[in-house]
């Protein structure tokens, strides 16, 4: 009941700042940086934090979960209902996360995803199919993303899907293997807010955002990570 009642309280203070974020008052550039990525970035993924016992029911379950929310956010879309369609997009990424976690056996398998997922990150936002589409196609960058209001005017600051979906199996796998979900939860979404800097800062319209966030994971656990691979048995380790 407490859980339930934070959510609500998070998720409508959310929608209070969205609803009247472009009647702010028109600050500066980096002003709009930092509203967003020290307000609105941790607002919106505090539900994630409030939801986490959600991610340890069986992956069936979640499966079952994660395509009706996908079902309802395209819904939503196709009726112009645009905020609702926000919420439903996050919440149907952070379960598909954890549903993906739940085929997880081992801790090592996490870190070695964060790794991997790096640069095919880079080389999508660099040169492949997301460069493409955020030229090219931004009503299906629009579809495949969350949005945040920027204060003051009509603009929004944009997560693709996969970051989403990556940052809940990140937090997800610090409850399931006990590592440090916390500080894990402040690195990562500080790496969100660090990728809007650096886009602001390169003139970018967007840059690959698991970068930072694999780093923020791996940096908060590494010692219990290694620690975990290490106390395993040699035969196990090889």
């Amino acid at each position: 009941m407490v859980r339930a009642a934070a959510l609500l309280a998070a998720a409508l203070v959310l929608v209070a700042y969205t609803l009247v974020a472009e009647r702010l008052p028109d600050v500066s550039t980096w002003w709009e940086v930092a509203v967003v990525a020290l307000f609105v970035i941790p607002l919106m993924f505090v539900l994630v934090w409030i939801a986490l016992p959600v991610s340890r029911l069986g992956s069936l379950r979640l499966g079952l979960v994660a395509l009706t929310l996908v079902l309802l956010a395209i819904a939503a879309s196709r009726v112009d209902l645009e905020l609702a369609a926000n919420f439903l997009k996050l919440a149907a990424a952070t379960t598909l996360g954890w549903w993906a976690l739940s085929f997880f056996e081992e801790a090592w398998w996490v870190p070695l995803i964060a790794v991997l997922i790096v640069p095919v990150d880079l080389y999508s936002v660099a040169r492949g199919p997301t460069r493409e589409i955020t030229e090219n196609r931004p009503e299906v960058f629009d579809a495949l993303s969350v949005f945040m209001r920027v204060p003051g005017e009509s603009g929004t600051a944009n997560l693709g899907l996969p970051d989403v979906l990556f940052f809940a199996l990140f937090l997800g796998a610090c409850v399931r293997f006990g590592l440090r979900a916390g500080p894990t939860w402040v690195a990562m979404t500080l790496s969100f807010g660090a990728t809007l800097a650096l886009a602001v800062a390169l003139g970018e319209p967007g840059i690959a955002a698991l970068p930072l966030l694999s780093l923020a994971f791996v940096a908060v656990n590494a010692d219990l990570l290694w620690r975990g691979i290490r106390d395993r048995p040699a035969s196990d380790r090889a």
